[in-house]
């Protein structure tokens, strides 16, 4: 029946009478709830506010309101647009990666099955206090810190909150944690710790008490923002002093001072970024990787190491039968994935029929065993296990190996049993034959079955198939030894004695698909992989070496006796580690100047990934760690992330690419105002003029060069360095040189035309605004041969730009507005053709580059390229 908030059980137990309701009423009053405090909520107005301090943002507040005094209200529009999306888009993002504490709550039990007064209770697991007697039983989430009293065959499932693949028994005197599931057996327990000194509570103050750090391009943004606005007050405050020294109007230099501030930060530069990181996104949710952060997408193209957890990331998360010894020694290799039933068996590399020998090894297995599958369905597509999941390792081995279970069990029904114990480690079950004989079959740990009287065998027989025992689990595998025997008399299974070695089977969690071959990619692209685990070292290092990250004599880092705070740098695996000490290794590598990947699938993995410069989340894992991600891979296929990589790399060099188009015109504008009166032209552009060229150059266009498609060999260099300026690697220098070209034919064109007593002023309006359309065309993503372009949008973007760009002295209402002077088709076909010479010289400067693409090699290495981008 039901009292209040509390379900009391039918029957009252004999036994502990556990806590008195109003003690533990006094106690919840005094220590609180079982439950985790939820976090400050920010307001709104501090989120945005921390969004608009960003020095790049400021800056672009102040130009709307320059432009917004100047009256031109398509920049102030287009201005204040980029900054709100801007700011939409960081609140989102922020406000989604506080839903990583709130997921912690699922984990939690809902409620608790505890004694008090001697009576049996179901009461909120938030109720919980120290000292109440819980009960807990298959299935169940252990809702507290408990220190067992009572222990039957428990088992339970840890995987969440340390890495371990393998059920662990817990027995007497043992504690279990918050959060773990029971798997089998049943156990009873005294509440030791609750609420955020629980074992899933000190997670959640982890989770909590980390923030993601700023990614690369924000970090190398913040920079250039700060280096723009210094760069353009002091360049626009020259160009005033040089027209007021030259006799100009005060009023006129200061308008026109201002403009080129405007006009020297490339507002447009939010825009192009948001762009690129939306399309980028959307190509990953296509290759299944779903980014939760759209900065995240770039800063996978920055990434030098990635941390990878074991258990659902490089492995299946499942355990499997991964080999088999006969008592004849032979070995044989079993393949299958999850617990579904097929599978192959192999020898030395070849597939093989299966021999009575291991068949009879596989029966066994499935005779003693209390585990079961079960075959997919509409909302569960994989086949699953109910029981213990080396058990249920064992039915899949059967089913493998050609026998039904259902069948196979009803033919050898069991008629006793000793079950698993801690003490023995071994199980022995009885099954009666259609002859009326008895099957006795007993397996558990080599060293427990293995043993004189339980088997009747020679030394001989033993020596060997202890040896292939040792060399098993020296493999990471966990063996099991199996002994069956026929007899006339119904044994007593306690006291197994005289059965003869079925063989030895050994279980472990299997490489995912592809996962072989992992290491190779990434190595490839210049990022080290490394093995980050809770399990047992000879476990990690047996993934290690099948992953190709370890051998005999590398580091091998063990969190249980190692100082992770400076670990040796050739160190690729890592053992018995706990959630913190992955913050530690994190934060080591990242001191070391590495932009770090973390990935992970656990509650344990949760503050490592909200750590990490991008937290990448197997789609399989636990609500937690997918909300503290930056990054969730739909198919839990780590090979994604190498595509995701080369996604990020095609981001960042748009990123660049657009920077050098659009700072270069700037530079190019600022040397037109400042060289313009030395040969004789005083004021080369009016304020209008420069805001128009302005909008046009950095609008559709500059926005259109953030969709330009990767290039070849992207996946085949190495990362830029995290220390690197988003200008560096030759990339400032080439903004230079493209705004000297551009500057060049602006005022040379502009000194012929004053020569030939042609309106000079809109010669050099014309040909400035061209000359950065066809840099636009020039600067684009190298292709190799027959392949085309990929862009069409900035062919259009180009086109329509350069048709407004001559309608500026073409149409009377764009004169007036700008102030130009008609030209006729004789002069507009003299500024078209001096406006193509800077993209044609770029593109011949680029043209060796492209001829190595076109063949195929590996490119650029890291902070290197053939020409900056």
């Amino acid at each position: 029946m039901t009292v209040g908030n509390r379900t009391v059980a039918a029957r009252p137990p004999s036994g502990p009478v556990g806590l008195g309701a109003a003690e533990a009423a006094e106690r919840l009053r005094v220590e609180g709830p079982n439950s985790v405090a939820a976090p400050v909520r920010r307001h709104l107005v501090t989120r945005v506010a921390r969004q608009l301090v960003d020095p790049l943002v400021a800056l672009l507040l102040a130009a709307a309101v320059v432009t917004a005094l100047l009256g031109d209200l398509p920049d102030t529009v287009v201005i204040v647009l980029v900054v709100l999306v801007n700011t939409v888009i960081g609140v989102v993002q922020e406000v989604r990666a506080d839903k990583a504490i709130a997921a912690l709550d699922q984990l939690a039990a809902p409620t608790a099955r505890v004694v008090r007064d001697g009576v049996d209770l179901v009461v909120p697991a938030v109720d919980l206090v120290r000292g109440d007697l819980v009960r807990v039983e298959a299935g169940d989430v252990v809702p507290a810190d408990l220190l067992l009293g009572e222990s039957s065959r428990l088992h339970l499932d840890e995987s969440a909150l340390t890495g371990e693949s393998v059920p662990v028994v817990r027995d007497v005197g043992e504690e279990v944690a918050a959060g773990t599931v029971v798997t089998t057996g049943r156990g009873t327990g005294t509440v030791v710790r609750t609420g955020a000194a629980s074992a899933l509570g000190r997670v959640t103050a982890l989770v909590a008490a980390t923030r993601p750090a700023a990614t690369p391009l924000q970090r190398r943004l913040v920079a250039l923002g700060r280096v723009l606005g210094l760069a353009a007050v002091t360049l626009s405050a020259l160009v005033f002093g040089v027209g007021v020294l030259g006799g100009q109007p005060v009023v006129e230099m200061a308008i026109t001072a201002v403009s080129l501030v405007v006009a020297a930060v490339p507002e447009s530069l939010p825009a192009v970024v948001t762009l690129a990181l939306a399309l980028g996104a959307r190509r990953m949710a296509g290759a299944r990787a779903i980014p939760r952060r759209l900065h995240a997408v770039e800063t996978l193209g920055s990434v030098t190491v990635i941390a990878s957890d074991k258990t659902g990331t490089l492995t299946e998360g499942r355990m499997s039968v991964q080999q088999a010894v006969t008592p004849d020694g032979a070995g044989y290799a079993v393949s299958g994935t999850g617990y579904a039933p097929h599978g192959e068996v192999r020898r030395d590399g070849a597939r093989v029929d299966i021999p009575d020998e291991l068949r009879r090894l596989a029966r066994a297995g499935l005779l003693c065993n209390d585990a079961a599958l079960l075959p997919p369905e509409p909302d569960r597509p994989e086949w699953g296990a109910v029981g213990d999941p080396l058990e249920a390792a064992l039915v899949a081995f059967a089913a493998r190996c050609g026998l039904d279970p259902l069948t196979t069990r009803t033919a050898w029904p069991r008629v006793a049993e000793h079950p698993f114990d801690q003490a023995n480690r071994r199980m022995t079950t009885v099954h009666r034959t259609c002859e009326g004989r008895y099957l006795v079959v007993c397996k558990g740990a080599p060293e427990n079955v293995l043993t004189r009287p339980v088997v009747d065998a020679t030394d001989d027989e033993l020596a060997e198939l202890t040896d292939a025992a040792h060399q098993l689990a020296g493999a990471g595998l966990r063996v099991l030894a199996v002994a069956t025997a026929l007899v006339t008399e119904l044994p007593d299974p306690a006291d197994p004695a005289g059965l003869r070695p079925a063989g030895l089977v050994a279980v472990g969690d299997p490489l995912r698909a592809g996962a072989a071959d992992i290491a190779d990619r990434f190595d490839a692209a210049g990022v080290r992989l490394l093995l980050i685990t809770g399990d047992h070292p000879a476990t990690a290092a047996a993934i290690g070496g099948q992953l190709g990250l370890w051998r005999d004599g590398d580091p091998l880092v063990r969190g249980d006796d190692d100082d992770l705070t400076d670990v040796h740098p050739a160190a690729r695996v890592f053992a018995r580690t706990q959630p913190d000490q992955k913050l530690d290794i994190i934060a080591g590598l990242q001191a070391a100047g590495h932009v770090v990947a973390m990935t992970g699938d656990g509650v344990n993995d949760a503050p490592a990934l909200r750590r990490a410069d991008i937290g990448v989340a197997m789609g399989g894992g636990t609500e937690v760690a997918r909300q503290a991600s930056d990054l969730v891979l739909v198919d839990d296929n780590l090979t994604t992330v190498a595509a995701a990589i080369g996604e990020g790399r095609r981001i960042y060099d748009n990123i660049r690419r657009f920077l050098r188009y659009a700072l270069s015109g700037g530079v190019a504008e600022v040397a037109v105002m400042l060289l313009g009166p030395l040969f004789g032209l005083p004021v080369p552009l009016l304020p209008a003029q420069i805001l128009w060229i302005n909008l046009l150059t950095h609008g559709l266009p500059g926005v259109a060069l953030g969709a330009e498609p990767a290039e070849p060999g992207t996946l085949r260099r190495a990362p830029r360095s995290p220390q690197e300026s988003v200008l560096g690697g030759g990339l400032g220098r080439a903004i230079l040189l493209t705004g000297a070209l551009i500057a060049a034919v602006a005022l040379a064109a502009g000194v012929a035309a004053a020569a030939l007593d042609r309106p000079w002023q809109s010669v050099v309006f014309v040909v400035l605004g061209l000359a950065q359309l066809g840099v636009a065309l020039a600067v684009r993503a190298p292709r190799p041969e027959g392949r085309g372009h990929g862009n069409p949008g900035l062919l259009a973007a180009v086109l329509l730009s350069a048709l407004l760009q001559v309608a500026g002295v073409l149409l009377p209402p764009l004169r007036e507005l700008l102030g130009t002077a008609p030209l006729g088709p004789v002069d507009l076909l003299a500024c078209v053709a001096v406006s193509a010479l800077p993209g044609m010289v770029l593109r011949l400067l680029r043209r060796p580059a492209e001829a190595v693409v076109g063949r195929g090699t590996n490119g650029p290495r890291a902070g290197t390229s053939a020409s900056p981008r």
